[in-house]
């Protein structure tokens, strides 16, 4: 296979992490006999540094022309002031909404080997294996944004079209797993949530009556995915609601640097990334744990490329070099972190254990 990649490595430990993950897809390619190429634009505060833009034409260009998009992190401190008009942010969503990546999915699995990094009981964890499946391109991130010297507002909107497809999308991975979606809402105050429920429900009843539909409110949804989180398998939520549960659901994987994400639309180009910040405070250090982003291109690999024996071999490569204690210091006990390039050179080994080389014919 031949496949354009666009790399956007973006913002603080982002290049660092991107480059580990290119390295990972350079030895796939090699093993499995695949041609990937790769094209690294701006975006983020990087972009804003040498264009103004945190997202110029020509990223956004390459990126609509690419197989998949591959992204690091974007924002730092020096792009922080919340009364910017240019923040990198901005460069994130826009890509997204220009892209018609609706729906992220996070999974999250604990691998039993850092349980002991979670703040979270491990007896909870053990067993954990849910996906989050958060609505991307609409709500209040989106909506009309209003300021005066009083006052402030932020319009959280939604349509019946951009619900069903995020439930379906929900709802068809639920079908290849244990067959049970979860919708979060805020039903009993919220008028979009009031539509969100009746659209899900509707859907679910119509067209995916196989699957076990259970409604859960945001804020008691917060509580669950800490005490019982084993319960859950596929969870559907709209875009804030998404953000935060997922980045509290990165406390059941021990580390926000053990987690991947998806972010795909209707077509066949998806962005990948670590979900993850930029984290400006290790950048430059050789610290940065990698595997989120690793686990990302596997996610790369089976949804926009359609190669599901090469992102199990990925998958496998990271769990193994987990088992064998390789932990960048974010999992770690204290001062015994691996190095950035170390966790990366472990899953380069371990792809030549996991992965089956592919057979040349005559």
């Amino acid at each position: 296979m031949q496949a354009d990649i666009v790399v956007l490595p973006g913002d603080g430990i982002g290049p660092e992490v991107t480059a580990a993950a290119v390295e990972v897809l350079r030895a796939v390619a090699q093993r499995y006999g695949h041609v990937f190429r790769f094209e690294h634009h701006l975006i983020g505060g990087a972009a804003i540094d040498a264009t103004g833009s945190p997202l110029p034409p020509e990223t956004l260009a390459a990126a609509r022309r690419a197989d998949a998009v591959l992204l690091g992190a974007v924002g730092g401190p020096k792009w922080s002031d919340p009364k910017a008009a240019v923040r990198p942010e901005q460069g994130l969503l826009a890509i997204r909404k220009a892209l018609g990546l609706y729906a992220n999915l996070r999974p999250v699995k604990p691998h039993p080997a850092a349980l002991g990094a979670s703040p979270i009981k491990p007896h909870l964890l053990n067993g954990v294996d849910l996906m989050v499946v958060r609505e991307l391109t609409g709500g209040i991130y989106f909506g009309t944004k209003q300021r005066s010297s009083e006052s402030a507002s932020d319009l959280c909107e939604y349509t019946v079209a951009e619900i069903e497809r995020v439930v379906r999308r929900a709802c068809t991975l639920a079908r290849e797993r244990r067959g049970h979606v979860t919708s979060v809402d805020k039903a009993n105050v919220l008028e979009t949530s009031r539509l969100w429920r009746e659209v899900t429900t509707r859907i679910v009843r119509d067209e995916f009556p196989d699957i076990t539909l259970e409604h859960q409110l945001v804020d008691s949804m917060a509580m669950h995915l800490l005490a019982k989180p084993r319960e859950y398998d596929v969870i559907v939520t709209e875009n804030m609601f998404g953000d935060i549960l997922t980045d509290e659901a990165s406390m059941l994987a021990g580390s926000l640097g053990l987690l991947p994400s998806a972010s795909l639309g209707e077509g066949r180009v998806g962005l990948y990334e670590p979900i993850h910040g930029s984290a400006p405070d290790i950048a430059g250090r050789g610290i940065a744990n990698p595997y989120a982003t690793i686990l990302s291109t596997a996610l790369l690999l089976r949804h926009s490329l359609g190669l599901e024996s090469e992102a199990r071999c990925i998958e496998k490569a990271v769990g193994a070099a987990l088992d064998a204690g390789v932990f960048t210091a974010d999992i770690a006990p204290a001062g015994r972190g691996v190095s950035t390039q170390a966790a990366t050179g472990a899953v380069l080994a371990q792809l030549q254990i996991e992965c089956e080389p592919v057979v040349m014919r005559d």
